[in-house]
Formats: C-alpha cells, sequence, structure tokens
C-alpha cells in the first residue's frame, strides 16, 4: 500500500487515502517519491470538471529514486535519482511532435499530475519518456522547483535572440521570476530585474541582476535609458503592467510569456509593427528541456528559494500556493 494526497471531488481540500502500489507498465517506472514541488497549474487539477475525474493525486514536480522498471525500459534501472515535470509523455506520432521536435504541443500530451496521479504521493508511476536523471551536484529539494518553475524561465530564456551583453528584463521576482533573474545572468545578459517598490532590489542584485527598476515609478523611461530591453520576460501575468512596458523594448525586441494572465493583453499593431516586436509565450518543455535544465543548474549553480512543508501539513503547503503569501517556491518533503 501507499499513501496520497488527493481531490476527491471539484474544489475540495487534499484528503489522505491509502491505496494499492501502482505497477509499471511497458516503458513505465516507478519512483519512490522523496520532495514534490506545489505549482500554481496544480489547480488545474483541483478545478475539473469532467465525469469520472476523480479521485486524483496533483503534483508536477515530483523526484524521487526508481524502485521499479517497467517492461522494456532501457535509460533507468532501479536506484536511479530521477524527477519528472508537467510534461508526463505524449503519443509521439503527430504532426507537432514531428515538425517541431517538441512534444509539449501534442493533442495526446499526459499532463502529470492532471491526466495521471502525480507527485503527492509515496509512490507514482511514470512514463519513461517524461523522466530525467537528478544531476549529483543537486539535492532533492533544490531538484524539485525545476521540474517545472525552473524549466519554464530556462527554456524561454534560451530561446531568444537575445546575445550575451544585451538587456534582458524580468518581470516579477517571484517564483518564476527569481529564477529568471539567475538563469538569464548565468547566459551572460545584462539582466534588469521589475518588481513593485524596492524591498526586492538587494535581493534581485544578489541573484545577479546589474539593475533593479521599481516598476510602480516610471519603468519604461528607465529601460530606455539603458537603451531599451532586447528581451523582456514576464512571469507573473500582470497584464496592465506587460502593456504599459512595450514601449520600453528596443528594435527587434521581444516579449516573452511565462507567466499567467487572468486577463487579456491588449496593444495596437502600430507598437509592434514599426519596431518589428516578437510576442511570444513558452508553455513549460519535455523530458529533453527538464534534463537540460537540471544539468545547467547544476553546472551554473542555480538554486531555487523554497519554502518546504512536511507530507503530514501538505494542505497547509497547498494554501500557502493558493494565498499567494509565499515568496518563492513551496516544496513538500514526501518521505
Amino acid at each position: 500500500m501507499m499513501r496520497v494526497a488527493r481531490f476527491e471531488e471539484k474544489g475540495g481540500k487534499l484528503k489522505f487515502a491509502e491505496v494499492p502500489l501502482p505497477e509499471p507498465g511497458a516503458n513505465q517506472v516507478r519512483i519512490k517519491v522523496s520532495y514534490c514541488g506545489v505549482c500554481h497549474t496544480d489547480l488545474f487539477t483541483q478545478g475539473h470538471s469532467e465525469p469520472g475525474y476523480y479521485p486524483k493525486v496533483p503534483g508536477h514536480e515530483v523526484v524521487g529514486v526508481v524502485d521499479v522498471v517497467g517492461k522494456d525500459v532501457k535509460d533507468f534501472k532501479a536506484g536511479d535519482r530521477v524527477g519528472v515535470g508537467w510534461f508526463g509523455g505524449s503519443c509521439h506520432e503527430c504532426a507537432v511532435c514531428l515538425r517541431h521536435n517538441t512534444w509539449v504541443g501534442c493533442q495526446k500530451v499526459v499532463a502529470t499530475g492532471a491526466a495521471t496521479n502525480g507527485g503527492f504521493a509515496t509512490h507514482m508511476v511514470a512514463n519513461a519518456d517524461a523522466v530525467a536523471h537528478i544531476p549529483d551536484k543537486l539535492t532533492d529539494e533544490e531538484a524539485a522547483p525545476l521540474l517545472c518553475a525552473g524549466i519554464t524561465t530556462f527554456n524561454a530564456l534560451r530561446h531568444v535572440s537575445a546575445k550575451a551583453g544585451d538587456i534582458v528584463a524580468v518581470i516579477g521576482i517571484g517564483g518564476l521570476g527569481h529564477l529568471g533573474v539567475q538563469y538569464a545572468a548565468k547566459m551572460g545578459f545584462e539582466v534588469v530585474a521589475i518588481s513593485r517598490g524596492t524591498d526586492k532590489k538587494e535581493l534581485a542584485l544578489k541573484l545577479g541582476a546589474r539593475h533593479y527598476i521599481d516598476s510602480s515609478a516610471d519603468p519604461v523611461k528607465a529601460l530606455l535609458a539603458l537603451g531599451g530591453a532586447r528581451v523582456i520576460l514576464d512571469t507573473t501575468g500582470n497584464s496592465k503592467l506587460i502593456e504599459s512596458l512595450l514601449p520600453a523594448l528596443s528594435f527587434d525586441g521581444e516579449l516573452v510569456l511565462a507567466g499567467i494572465s487572468p486577463d487579456p493583453i491588449t496593444f495596437f499593431s502600430l507598437q509592434i509593427l514599426m519596431r518589428r516586436i516578437t510576442i511570444r509565450a513558452w508553455p513549460s518543455g519535455d523530458s529533453r528541456d527538464t534534463q537540460d535544465t537540471l544539468n545547467f543548474s547544476a553546472m551554473s549553480g542555480v538554486k531555487s528559494m523554497n519554502e518546504v512543508f512536511s507530507f503530514d501539513n501538505i494542505q497547509a503547503a497547498w494554501d500557502r500556493m493558493v494565498s499567494t503569501k509565499a515568496q518563492f517556491r513551496v516544496v513538500v518533503k514526501i518521505q
């Protein structure tokens, strides 16, 4: 038997249950979970309406050790330290996968902790193509948030057109942003951190930012005084702030969206037309991106700042995340 924390109805609280240990099928592994992050996108698991969906175990920042290997698994063995992110596998056959060399946009993509049971449990089964190895330099606690928050910001930044020395502005110094600042700095960009007030200035500079801008003052003027941003990476989903910062992008600049906005983001076509501005977004990544994120983080020393809760207190961890009072990432020590 194993212990899980799961939602048994839409909008409900997490409830503990004892359930049978699952056995991995072909091309699957079973993981003994050590840590799991609590992410805002876990809210999708709590809010499903489809019949027969519940009960469901959330959690898609999963770290643990492989304890059972299914048939035909070649890249993992019992005892391997591994991680699983939001991407839980896909068909590998549709045009999106083949044309773009990614599985994230596949219509049959498996979402860990949403389509399948996730890491709020002592054990979980995962498709082998969703699993990545944890480098020795990263502890389990350090690795967990990198499997969603880390991969989202790392993947977004490594695909921009900016070159080393270009100005890259990061909006927000929270759960995503504090990682985005570190990745941008380690990639060699001249990093500008943007947040409301000045209380996070010292931290932003410590994380690698060269400049700090208070968004409640005149951030456009401040960015233009630096020559304009080649890239603005938003991690907040603050649509009004995003809209206001468009004039601060330089010629051929890029606005990259990594946060989820509850409101529409509006702009005039002339705002982006005359300066050839690109607007793009990055929705996490697949297991290859996960592996790259973990390897780069271990090599460069990028660290997630975490609030750690025990498995017994997982509802408190969930409430902390939902309240938005957590300054950075919330992680649960499962066992």
